[in-house]
């Protein structure tokens, strides 16, 4: 069974990337699971919190990456760029420095993303480029979803309505679940 985790990007409870985030969750390859993570609760990075211990939250978000064999980030795009809230959590995540490696190496990652604009999250996903080659994941390229006029796309109850949309989730999803599991396939284990 492969293992996913999907982080969404975003805190408002109507959000069009959370909503993503679930329709990607019934719409997995067979013998693979999306678990979902949210960054809600996650304080601003502030080192003199850090070295007090860091907080439940990110602890938990760590364990939960390490125990997945890819993560499916769901990235908002505020002012043509990362949402800088997402780009906090991800900031918590890689601290200590010496935990980048156990959290981030080597692990496959890819991004997707929602917007109300009429370019989808182009300009998100390309600004989180350097970030995940930094942390040093193994980011798969062998697909791009950015949905554009999320309004139309999904209903009053954040239901993905658009068939189109759909199917190109479940394409992604297939491509990059077969991108895990050859990842895990050439990697050893330990």
């Amino acid at each position: 069974m492969t293992k996913l985790l999907g982080i969404s990007g975003s805190l408002r409870r109507g959000a069009y990337n959370s909503a993503l985030l679930r329709a990607a969750t019934r719409l997995m390859p067979p013998e693979a699971t999306l678990e979902v993570a949210g960054i809600r609760g996650i304080p601003l990075y502030d080192y003199d919190i850090e070295v007090q211990g860091l907080p439940a939250t990110v602890t938990q978000l760590k364990d939960a990456i390490v125990a997945a064999d890819g993560v499916l980030l769901v990235t908002p795009e505020y002012n043509n760029s990362i949402p800088g809230v997402f780009k906090n959590a991800i900031d918590w995540l890689s601290r200590p420095s010496s935990d980048i490696r156990r959290v981030f190496g080597g692990r496959p990652f890819a991004l997707i993303g929602a917007s109300p604009g009429a370019f989808g999250t182009t300009l998100s996903q390309t600004a989180w480029l350097p970030v995940l080659r930094t942390l040093g994941t193994h980011a798969w390229f062998g697909g791009r979803l950015m949905v554009p006029r999320a309004a139309s796309v999904f209903d009053e109850t954040g239901t993905l309505k658009d068939a189109a949309i759909e199917e190109q989730l479940r394409q992604f999803l297939a491509g990059y679940v077969s991108f895990v599991r050859r990842h895990a396939a050439e990697t050893p284990a330990g």
